[in-house]
């Protein structure tokens, strides 16, 4: 045997490599920690969405209500100053109403001046940016507006038959009639507009009045009651009224006044809320009906109508009307109005010893078709 010769018994077999598994290319799915921790980060990326989603809307909400208090507060301001610019105007219209009335024609230039004016500012208060929790305010605001500016148109057209002896009576008593507009302008802002902005403002949340809170202005444009008595006017303008205005009776004691409780045309009552169409030809006839709310008979009450912005108007006069009792006049305008909306006001005028002079007056919104 050679020396290299192994025996068969001492032969060690050859190592064979173990096999490499063959990949199958699948995705080995990952252990239950791998999945909390996907969950977990899916968790906080929802939160994180929430938690933006809710500053986004609280942003949205708190520029909202600073720029719906920043505009109801521009209203206020835009409101305060337009009256007291109204409350200026009238007051230089009554120092000329009250001053010399040697030159008639200056009087009247005066008068229209105030009466451009007031149209200015009712303009202005047409054109404003209105809030939606203020739309009522506005609507008597500048219905307010109207009413001052129509007083001192008519008044202005009246003054030069005021001063003349045989015009003097029914021109004084016109103008008497617009006074009491003046004076229902003011209920309508006073009692109306004013109540309405403050509520909205402290509904907002918003201080009103006070060291930085919203102001209000509350003036008033008829500087006196006493200008809606028709003699008080005679006697500023320096004119004689007929004698038998100088000697009628005294006022008798107790209340004295009417209430005008509706207005119809044709037979259909009007509404104050809602546009009323009615023809414009012919010339309407309205049905003012009213009640003597006084105590005492009163005689020769004027039922009178007039339109907003223009020379279209009418009046009768009732004989007499017994205390605690309604009647009823008919009101012929004096020509066609023009086609179109406005405002058309009825009024029961003043008598004397009349104090409560706010329920004297009823305005609709018309449409002359």
């Amino acid at each position: 045997m050679s020396f290299f010769d192994e025996p068969e018994e001492t032969r060690t077999a050859p190592r064979t490599a173990p096999r490499r598994r063959r990949s199958t290319g699948g995705t080995r799915r990952p252990g239950p920690a791998t999945q909390q921790a996907i969950l977990a980060r899916r968790l906080v990326l929802a939160g994180i969405v929430v938690v933006a989603i809710i500053l986004i809307a609280v942003l949205v909400n708190s520029c909202e209500v600073s720029a719906r208090n920043s505009a109801l507060k521009d209203y206020n301001n835009s409101v305060a100053s337009l009256n007291a610019q109204s409350v200026n105007t009238g007051h230089g219209f009554f120092t000329s109403l009250s001053g010399p009335t040697g030159d008639p024609a200056a009087l009247n230039t005066s008068l229209n001046q105030s009466w451009s004016d007031a149209t200015n500012q009712l303009k202005q208060a047409k054109n404003l940016s209105v809030p939606d929790e203020v739309k009522a305010a506005q609507s008597n605001f500048v219905l307010a507006l109207q009413m001052r500016a129509d007083g001192m148109h008519n008044i202005a057209s009246e003054i030069q038959p005021a001063l003349q002896s045989q015009t003097a009576q029914d021109a004084v008593t016109s103008i008497a009639s617009d006074m009491a507009r003046f004076y229902a302008s003011d209920v309508l802002y006073k009692d109306y507009t004013v109540p309405e902005v403050i509520g909205a403002l402290r509904a907002a949340g918003i201080t009103v009045g006070g060291l930085g809170g919203q102001q209000i202005n509350a003036g008033q444009f008829l500087p006196s009651i006493s200008w809606l008595d028709p003699q008080t006017i005679a006697n500023t303008l320096k004119v004689s009224l007929p004698s038998s205005a100088k000697t009628s009776k005294p006022i008798t004691p107790g209340l004295h006044g009417h209430q005008l409780n509706s207005v119809s045309v044709g037979g259909t009552q009007l509404q104050t809320g809602s546009t009323n169409s009615i023809p414009a030809s012919p010339a309407p006839i309205f049905t003012l009906n009213f009640a003597n709310t006084g105590q005492n008979t009163e005689t020769n009450v004027i039922c009178k109508v007039t339109i907003a912005g223009s020379n279209v108007n009418g009046q009768t006069t009732v004989p007499q009307t017994t205390a605690g009792e309604s009647t009823s006049c008919q009101v012929t305008l004096n020509g066609i109005p023009a086609k179109g909306t406005h405002q058309m006001t009825a009024t029961i005028v003043p008598v004397p010893g009349e104090k409560n002079i706010a329920n004297n007056s009823l305005t609709f919104p018309v449409d002359f078709q």
